[in-house]
């Protein structure tokens, strides 16, 4: 008896054991190799999750043959194997879910706005984006970027996480590795090789689809922003300006300068540019000189504004080997009073050695709501941020900065009161795919509206202090805006692929008769010169020379003021 319950135990026992390794073996068959997960993942990326691309080669008549649908196969399989060769040697049991989610909703969020706002993505787009704030951020919420999230990035997502991954033998999968690099290195090779002459010319006649291709593209722009950012931590901040003292010019009344550093500014758009609307009809009245030909540094904040408060100019500045003092560092070193008030996401560096202080979040005004403030609060208590600089610098004269929201899009619409729209029917979406091109305009141009209402108000409070100052106001915008026009929307372009909308500016100049006594600058030379080609290269050297600031820094062939000052 005891011998059979023996011989029935040890025989259950073999039965559990058997059962156990079928089904280890079973589960081991429905699990997944990383690399078969990052195969299928690779092949969802570089077709589905390329739509832009697909949607810009037919914009373009790319996709109007037999042999164009021929180069599109062949460009997603360029693609694919590019994905594969770039992410195979991260395919591992433990990397595999992570590196592919991550991939998923990059590639989902840039198929979004690529296919949105027809941007493309690169290192200055990345740069942009991650100096946004929680206010800008909130306009390009939309249910349809929820919507594509969702069918491109989170059900993918979703599905990954829910599968099994086998663990292998690292010496086994490193094996399979090296193969299915290679295999996808010939791929690639062969796939160029073929398709050579229509990539290459492609590809060169159309730069800009080289930033289309999603999810690389992203990849590439995070990888050159740690190389650059890495470079920048290592750049030398070198002194720039230090010799800087006022000039004989200077009276015993000290100036007061007021720089409107503007956002998203069409210089087209402005009536006072011949635009047929009457965006800026106030300005009109004004003793204003407006420059109809001027070009900015860059296609987005964090490049333009740097750049042009530097005494570079924009190509030397985008291959600067170190950082120097900037337009406000050589005013502070001349002795003035310099603030800096910002309504925005922030100065980028420009201000951080000045005073300077930020509008956001200002409660109990009226200009104000829970999420941003209307651009005229930089005027309020404007007289006691400036009585509480140094008195010895407000005796040689102040410069403040105004730095507004300006047209900040996408939501034009938040830019501008009640009262002062316009033009109608306005488009109140972020999602300006939603609206007509006329809707978009007319939205935009409630803002220059709004834009002539505080630039005007701004002359008034200048103009209350002539009496005891000479006063002035330069307003630059830091670059301008795509509004529809061929399928393009906002800005951010690579500059060398931008249209003239993203980088033609307004420059408007003002000065009280004290004023044009001290600096000798003839208003009516000014106008006479206002289609000359000018840029953000000229601002640095500008304000220098209007302030009659002496420098070893300033350059008079760059001082576009020079020619129309009266010696």
């Amino acid at each position: 008896m005891g011998f059979k319950l023996f011989r029935h135990t040890q025989s259950s026992s073999l039965l559990d054991t058997r059962t156990a390794l079928e089904w280890t073996r079973r589960a081991a068959s429905d699990a997944w190799n990383p690399l078969g997960l990052l195969l299928l993942a690779s092949a969802w990326l570089a077709s589905v999750c390329n739509y832009a691309l697909w949607r810009e080669l037919h914009r373009i008549g790319h996709l109007a043959s037999a042999g164009d649908y021929a180069f599109a196969g062949a460009l997603m399989l360029i693609i694919f194997s590019a994905t594969v060769l770039v992410f195979s040697p991260l395919a591992w049991c433990q990397t595999i879910k992570p590196l592919l989610t991550v991939l998923l909703l990059i590639a989902a969020t840039g198929a979004y706005f690529m296919t949105a706002y027809s941007v493309v993505i690169d290192t200055t787009m990345l740069v942009n984006v991650l100096q946004t704030d929680m206010r800008e951020s909130r306009d390009l919420l939309h249910w349809k970027m929820l919507l594509t999230l969702g069918l491109l990035g989170i059900a993918p997502t979703i599905w990954l996480l829910r599968q099994r991954v086998q663990a292998t033998p690292v010496l086994r999968h490193s094996v399979k590795i090296a193969i299915v690099f290679i295999a996808a290195c010939a791929l690639l090779t062969l796939t160029l090789a073929i398709f050579y002459q229509n990539f290459a010319s492609t590809m060169r006649t159309h730069t800009h689809l080289r930033f289309l291709i999603n999810p690389l593209n992203s990849v590439f722009a995070v990888a050159d922003m740690g190389l650059g950012l890495g470079k920048a931590s290592r750049r030398p901040l070198l002194a720039l300006g230090t010799d800087a003292r006022m000039g004989p010019r200077l009276d015993k009344a000290a100036p007061v300068l007021v720089l409107v550093l503007g956002e998203t500014g069409r210089s087209g758009n402005l009536s006072i540019n011949g635009y047929a609307r009457a965006t800026t009809p106030q300005l009109a009245q004004q003793d204003v000189v407006s420059l109809r030909n001027a070009w900015s540094c860059g296609t987005n904040t964090a490049a333009s504004v740097p750049c042009m408060f530097s005494h570079l100019g924009r190509e030397a500045y985008s291959a600067r080997v170190a950082d120097h003092h900037n337009l406000l560092d050589v005013l502070h070193h001349a002795g003035m009073a310099v603030l800096w008030v910002d309504n925005q996401s922030g100065c980028k560096g420009v201000c951080e050695r000045v005073a300077n202080v930020s509008t956001v979040g200002t409660q109990g005004s009226p200009l104000c709501s829970a999420t941003e403030c209307f651009d005229a609060i930089l005027l309020e208590q404007l007289d006691a941020r400036i009585a509480a600089l140094p008195p010895e610098r407000r005796a040689k004269g102040v410069v403040v900065v105004l730095h507004g929201m300006g047209s900040h899009g996408p939501a034009y619409f938040k830019r501008s009161p009640p009262s002062f729209k316009k033009f109608q029917p306005e488009c109140t979406s972020s999602a300006l795919q939603d609206c007509s091109v006329a809707q978009v305009v007319n939205s935009y141009d409630n803002t220059i509206v709004y834009l002539d209402e505080v630039l005007t108000l701004t002359l008034k409070w200048l103009k209350t202090k002539a009496n005891n100052a000479p006063t002035a106001m330069i307003y630059v915008a830091d670059h301008g805006e795509s509004l529809g026009e061929n399928n393009l929307f906002l800005h951010g372009l690579p500059y060398a692929i931008a249209p003239d909308v993203q980088k033609r500016v307004p420059w408007i100049t003002w000065q009280s008769p004290q004023f044009a006594q001290r600096s000798k600058l003839d208003n009516t030379c000014l106008r006479q010169r206002a289609d000359t080609r000018v840029s953000h290269d000229n601002y640095f050297h500008s304000v220098l020379g209007l302030l009659d600031i002496q420098t070893s820094a300033y350059q008079s062939t760059l001082d576009l003021y020079a020619p129309c000052m009266q010696r």
